[in-house]
C-alpha cells in the first residue's frame, strides 16, 4: 500500500508539471483514423496513420525509444527518435507512464525483428493514469481483484476480453436466429406485484409513487403469455431476472433470461428451436460444434460435440438407469429409503417427486455432458406446463442439459384456465396472495395451443467459451462489499470490523 501510495503522488507530481507546461493532461476529443488492428491489416511501408492507445509497454533505447499501445482491437508498436521527434516532445513521451493514453501520427514500417510498427511524427497526452496498473499488467491472477475491479483485468487479460467481446457476439447471434424465425423482441416490467413463473425467492422493493410493494422479477414467463393471447403469436424477451437465493459457481441473484413463446407450437417445437438456435450461434461466434473446456495448463479437460440431431430421453428412464428398473414400482417409503442408500440429500419432509428429483440432480444431471434433451418430466416440477397424454403422472417438458448443466427448460404451454388454477394454488399452498389472478383472467379469456422455452444466457456463455464459473461470463458479479478497517482507538481496538463483529466463514468464502 505504501509503494501504491507514493506512485501515485509521483504521478500526481507529473500531472502538475503538465499542467504548469500549458497541457491539458485530459483531453475532450481525439478522433483516431483507424484502430490498431485495421492498421496492421492494412499494412504498406510509410503509410500514414493516426492512432490511439493506451500505453501497455515502454522501452527507451538512449536516443530512441519504442512503446506499445493497446485499444479496444488490440496492440501496435510505437517508434520515436529524439532526432526526428524533437528534444522536448521526446522528454516528454519518455517521462510518460504506463497506462496513460496516448494519441499518436506517423508512418509505418517494419523493424529488424518483422513486427509492424509506427514511427510518429507527433503525439498529444489523452488520458494521465493516476494510478498504476496491477503489477501484473500481462497476466493478472487475483480473482478478488478480477471480480471487483474487473476494468484490471480486462486492461491486464486479453483472453478475459475476448470472453465478454464473444458473450456480446452470442447474444446478438440469437437475437439474429429468432428475428430470422419470425419472433419479435419485447419488453416487459422488470417489477411486479406477484413474483410468478417460477419457484424463487424475489427480492422485494417498494414503489413510492404507487405506495406499495414490489417485486423484482424471477421470471419473464406470466407477462409474455398475456401477449399470446393478445394475439402476438412469436414473441420473445432477453432480460435479467432476479433471485434472492444462493451464490455458487453455477448461480448469481442477477442473471440474463431468454424466453421465448410460440402460437401453434409444442415442446417438441421447442427442440429444434433451441437446437438449432445453440448450432446456430457456435458456427456464427466460434465457426465450430466442438467446444473444449480446458485447464489453467491448457489442457483439454472436456469435449462437448454440438452436432445435431442431440439425444433424446424420457426423465423416468434415466432415473431408473441410475436407480434400478422397479424405482417407480417401489412405495414412497422404500424410494426414500433406497435414494439415501445411494446417497441422495433426502429429508424428512420431501414429497415423493422431491426424493426422485434429488436422484436426478445429484446423479444424473451432472453427467450430462454431451447435448440431452431430458423429456416428460413429473408434474409436480412444473405446473405451468400441459400433461402427457399417456402419462398424466408427467407433463410435455424437457430440460436439454450440456455441460453437466440445465441450459434451457422448455413445455407445451398450459392453456386451460381451469386446471392451471388448480395447479398454481396446490403450489402456493397456504400463500394464496402469490396466485397471480390477472394472469389467470387473461388465461380465461383464451390462449393458444403454445410451446415455450427459457434459456440462462450465462450457463449457455459458460458452455459455449469454456468457463467453469459463472463470475467469469459476468463483466461485474455480485460480491459482499468490502468491510472498510477502521484505526484502533478507544472505541474501535481493530479486533472487529466496522460491523461490530468478524465475518463469518460463509462471508469470507463468498468474497
Amino acid at each position: 500500500m505504501e509503494d501504491t501510495n507514493s506512485l501515485i503522488e509521483f504521478r500526481r507530481q507529473k500531472l502538475n508539471e503538465l499542467i504548469d507546461k500549458g497541457m491539458n493532461p485530459f483531453r475532450n476529443k481525439f478522433t483516431p483514423d483507424e484502430t490498431c488492428a485495421e492498421a496492421k491489416a492494412q499494412y504498406a511501408e510509410g503509410r500514414t496513420v493516426k492512432l490511439a492507445g493506451r500505453i501497455s509497454a515502454q522501452r527507451v533505447m538512449g536516443k530512441s525509444q519504442f512503446l506499445d499501445i493497446k485499444d479496444g482491437s488490440g496492440r501496435i508498436q510505437i517508434y520515436a527518435q529524439k532526432q526526428h521527434l524533437g528534444d522536448e516532445a521526446f522528454q516528454l513521451l519518455k517521462s510518460m507512464d504506463m497506462a496513460d493514453f496516448i494519441g499518436v501520427e506517423g508512418s509505418m514500417f517494419t523493424t529488424k525483428m518483422g513486427e509492424i510498427s509506427i514511427k510518429i511524427d507527433s503525439f498529444v497526452v489523452l488520458c494521465k493514469a493516476l494510478r498504476p496498473p496491477p503489477e501484473k499488467w500481462h497476466g493478472l491472477e487475483d480473482t478478488e481483484i478480477r471480480y471487483r475491479q474487473r476494468y484490471l483485468d480486462l486492461m491486464a487479460n486479453d483472453e478475459v476480453k475476448d470472453v465478454f467481446i464473444k458473450r456480446s457476439q452470442i447474444i446478438r447471434e440469437i437475437r439474429n436466429y429468432l428475428h430470422d424465425q419470425a419472433y419479435m423482441e419485447v419488453e416487459t416490467p422488470m417489477m411486479q406485484s406477484i413474483p410468478g413463473g417460477a419457484a424463487a425467492q424475489p427480492f422485494v422493493t417498494f414503489h413510492n409513487a404507487l405506495g406499495c410493494q414490489f417485486y423484482m422479477r424471477i421470471a419473464l414467463e406470466l407477462y409474455l403469455k398475456r401477449l399470446l393471447v393478445g394475439g402476438m403469436d412469436r414473441v420473445f424477451e432477453i432480460g435479467r431476472n432476479f433471485r434472492n437465493e444462493g451464490i455458487s459457481r453455477r448461480h448469481n441473484p442477477e442473471f440474463t433470461m431468454l424466453e421465448a413463446y410460440q402460437a401453434y407450437g409444442d415442446y417438441e417445437s421447442m427442440m429444434e428451436l433451441v437446437q438449432g438456435m445453440i448450432t446456430h450461434v457456435a458456427q456464427k461466434v466460434l465457426g465450430t460444434l466442438i467446444i473444449e473446456h480446458k485447464n489453467k495448463d491448457g489442457e483439454v479437460t472436456r469435449t462437448i460435440d454440438l452436432t445435431t440431431p442431440w439425444r433424446r430421453v424420457p426423465y423416468k428412464d434415466l432415473i431408473r438407469e441410475k436407480a434400478g428398473e422397479d424405482w417407480f414400482d417401489l412405495t414412497p417409503e422404500e424410494r426414500k429409503k433406497k435414494a439415501i442408500e445411494l446417497g441422495a440429500e433426502i429429508h424428512e419432509t420431501d414429497e415423493d417427486f422431491e426424493v426422485s428429483n434429488a436422484i436426478f440432480e445429484k446423479f444424473i444431471e451432472p453427467n450430462l455432458i454431451q447435448p440431452t434433451f431430458v423429456t416428460h418430466l413429473p408434474k409436480e416440477l412444473v405446473p405451468l406446463a400441459k400433461l402427457s397424454p399417456d402419462d398424466d403422472s408427467t407433463v410435455e417438458v424437457f430440460e436439454c442439459c450440456i455441460n453437466g448443466q440445465e441450459i434451457a427448460p422448455a413445455y407445451t404451454e398450459q392453456n386451460d384456465p381451469v386446471q392451471q388454477r388448480e395447479r398454481l394454488e396446490h403450489q402456493a399452498g397456504e400463500e394464496q396472495q402469490k396466485l397471480d389472478e390477472d394472469f389467470l383472467v387473461a388465461l380465461e379469456h383464451g390462449m393458444p395451443p403454445a410451446g415455450g422455452m427459457g434459456m440462462g444466457i450465462d450457463r449457455l456463455c459458460m458452455m459455449l467459451l469454456g468457463q467453469e464459473s459463472i463470475r467469469d461470463v459476468l463483466l461485474f458479479p455480485q460480491m459482499k462489499p468490502k468491510l472498510k478497517v477502521q484505526p484502533p482507538s478507544e472505541e474501535n481496538d481493530g479486533s472487529k470490523s466496522d460491523t461490530g463483529k468478524a465475518p463469518s466463514s460463509s462471508e469470507a468464502s463468498e468474497s
